[in-house]
């Protein structure tokens, strides 16, 4: 596919989530997949500090790993993608990609 296609291909999914959010309440996405649907995201320590203020101690200049629901309410904070997971799995949670 060419770069001209991709791209509009890009612009077209984009519009659509913009779309999709303006029609799905935050309260409808917090109930997504009754509850048992997650993902996962890379931040960097900084990003982390802000989001899970009552952790100290984070590194500098460190990837962290944080567990969220799907209305992306923050669950929980690794220092791995494994761990991550393994936390998700015992929750009885099922992860999700985002785009």
């Amino acid at each position: 596919m060419n770069n001209a296609k991709t791209s509009t291909k890009r612009l077209t999914a984009a519009a659509d989530v913009s779309a999709i959010a303006r029609i799905i309440s935050p309260q409808d996405l917090a109930t997504l997949g009754g509850g048992s649907v997650a993902y996962i995201k890379t931040m960097t320590s900084d990003e982390a500090r802000e989001m899970f203020p009552a952790v100290e101690g984070l590194p500098q200049g460190i990837n962290l790993y944080s567990l969220h629901a799907a209305d992306g309410t923050p669950i929980a904070l690794t220092d791995t993608m494994q761990a991550a997971v393994g936390h998700a799995i015992g929750d009885e949670l099922e992860i999700r990609s985002l785009h």
